[in-house]
């Protein structure tokens, strides 16, 4: 989905924030998505990480899970390259972008974590712990 400008019909109407936005997005058109879209589903043993990463290739893809934090990373690069009819570069431009997400998650168990990539979007599983494993009261005196 291609980004467009709001129209606004009047200053009391607008978001200081979308000036900026807006104008980042006229001056650089072709600018990549800097933002991981996802869904989290929760069922009775699992959570469902569902994120999407269009264009970006399962190499560039990194996932880690500590401390009860599952970190996404991404990385693309992009080259463009326009030539003459004899072979001869005249135009060529590079693009370099690191998308990263971080989700909380509080009883998971690490050891059955599993990921799959397909079409673009990346599922992530992950088992729940029983709650009797992951409470843990503290009393305080």
């Amino acid at each position: 989905m291609a980004y467009e400008p709001r129209p606004s019909n009047s200053l009391f109407d607008m978001n200081p924030s979308d000036i900026f936005r807006d104008f980042g997005r006229q001056l650089f058109p072709q600018m990549p998505e800097s933002t991981m879209k996802s869904d989290i589903r929760e069922y009775d043993s699992t959570y469902v990480l569902e994120a999407e990463l269009p264009g970006i290739e399962k190499e560039n893809i990194s996932i880690e899970y500590t401390n009860g934090v599952l970190s996404i990373s991404a990385d693309q690069s992009t080259e463009n390259e326009l030539k003459s009819d004899l072979g001869r570069v005249i135009h060529r431009e590079r693009s370099y972008s690191t998308i990263k997400r971080q989700f909380t998650f509080d009883n998971v168990r690490e050891e059955g974590i599993t990921a799959d990539f397909n079409n673009g979007v990346l599922k992530i599983t992950l088992p729940k712990t029983s709650r009797d494993n992951y409470s843990k009261r503290i009393e305080i005196n």
